[in-house]
């Protein structure tokens, strides 16, 4: 190595490049199935939120003046408090013991196996709506020909269902131009395993059009050299990573214009009518206008994955550079009329961040990375506790707003000098 230096530039990470090639594109191979990557905060907990996020930035701001807390007070015949805040939900169909739902999770190592099936029981006990993410079945099997349980689509499904109350939760399965192909809303629609769900309106297919850790890219994740050769002619396969044999498999956006939206929204209607219909898009400047195309197609939900968004993996440009932030994606909804149910994710871990994207005109707010650290910290009961201690951040501060259900909680609870009204 020459002893030449660059004072001031990223001359390391320049180095990297020269060294690596393509392959310093992306985080290392090996941590690929062990680190769920996305845009970080800085370190401090609770008590330092990250400035330069603007959702992070705001405040929650209680009034003086309380009515609905005197008309629960006249309601329950004595004072209220946060322990009177009712948190069960409607989500795209679904009835959600909280305002809370757990996001997709695809064929991802880091989702997989024992930890998938874990973070299925345990979602399915907290009565939370599930995303069920896109590849599983054309990497892992559907779960009748002899794939391994724990990671085909039929064993998260039933690991959720079995643990499922009366009433409660629902699993959104996505499929993405991969999973057209192999037809698994076909599949699972016509399967008795997902008979309970249909007749209990609780089974949603959903829409990938993209994700927030990877705007304008479909899912990706790294193959061994068997996998490579097994799932060769189903995706892009790249050698990025050099000699090892792991090879990077790409997978494609499907959706090119409003026009084509609105097309698969009504055909996903005409074609499993007794499923609901759930969009997910990703933080894209145009995000209003989709949403908008979206719920006017008919589509029972609109996920909004903000830039935030985790994944389990990424190109390393994309989480600190593509997309907008979630603070935005909320502010030209709002601007231009939200869906009327609108579900965010992106970094959500508390209950203040979970309040805020209520108050800026989400339904609901999805649990991604933290899901599934939970899940992994303890796989009987981790997602189970998480859940009640977020539980009850948000009667804190929803009590605390003078409110008693995250429904009333809106835009003039929140504020900061630096987001506009």
């Amino acid at each position: 190595m020459s002893d030449l230096s660059a004072p001031g530039f990223p001359e390391e990470e320049v180095r990297q490049r020269a060294r690596a090639g393509t392959a310093a594109a992306f985080p290392p191979p090996g941590s690929y199935g062990q680190v769920l990557f996305g845009a970080g905060r800085p370190a401090g907990g609770l008590g330092a939120p990250d400035a330069s996020d603007a959702l992070d930035a705001l405040r929650i701001v209680p009034p003086v003046f309380v009515p609905q807390r005197l008309a629960k007070l006249i309601d329950l015949g004595r004072e209220p408090d946060y322990r009177d805040v009712e948190l069960t939900t409607a989500i795209g169909g679904f009835t959600s013991a909280l305002p809370v739902y757990v996001s997709a999770t695809g064929s991802t190592r880091a989702a997989g196996g024992d930890l998938g099936l874990a973070l299925g029981r345990q979602a399915g006990a907290l009565g939370l709506p599930m995303v069920i993410g896109e590849n599983i079945v054309p990497v892992n099997g559907y779960g009748r020909l002899g794939e391994a349980a724990d990671r085909a689509l039929l064993g998260r499904l039933r690991a959720y269902t079995e643990h499922l109350p009366d009433g409660l939760g629902g699993v959104a399965v996505q499929q993405s131009t991969e999973d057209a192909d192999a037809e698994v809303w076909n599949l699972l629609y016509s399967d008795p395993a997902a008979l309970p769900l249909l007749e209990s309106g609780r089974l949603a297919f959903e829409l990938k059009v993209g994700q927030g850790a990877k705007p304008g890219l479909g899912g990706m994740t790294v193959l061994d050299a068997a996998a490579a050769a097994r799932l060769g002619d189903r995706y892009g396969l790249d050698p990025v990573f050099g000699e090892d044999g792991r090879v990077l498999r790409a997978g494609t956006p499907g959706t090119f214009t409003a026009e084509i939206l609105r097309q698969q929204v009504r055909l996903m209607r005409n074609n499993f009518p007794r499923a609901r219909v759930w969009v997910k898009l990703h933080p894209g400047r145009d995000v209003a206008e989709a949403a908008r195309v979206a719920a006017e197609a008919g589509a029972d939900a609109v996920t909004v994955d903000g830039a935030e968004g985790g994944t389990g993996w990424a190109p390393g440009a994309f989480p600190a550079q593509v997309g907008l932030p979630l603070a935005e994606c909320l502010r030209r909804l709002a601007a231009a009329g939200p869906p009327p149910c609108l579900l965010v994710s992106g970094r959500m871990w508390e209950g203040g961040r979970a309040v805020k994207s209520l108050a800026l005109g989400a339904r609901a707010v999805g649990l991604g990375r933290a899901a599934l650290l939970a899940a992994a910290e303890d796989p009987e009961e981790g997602l189970i506790r998480f859940t009640d201690c977020l539980a009850l951040e948000l009667r804190l501060l929803i009590s605390a707003l003078g409110k008693y259900t995250p429904a009333a909680v809106e835009r003039a609870d929140v504020w900061s000098p630096d987001f506009p009204e």
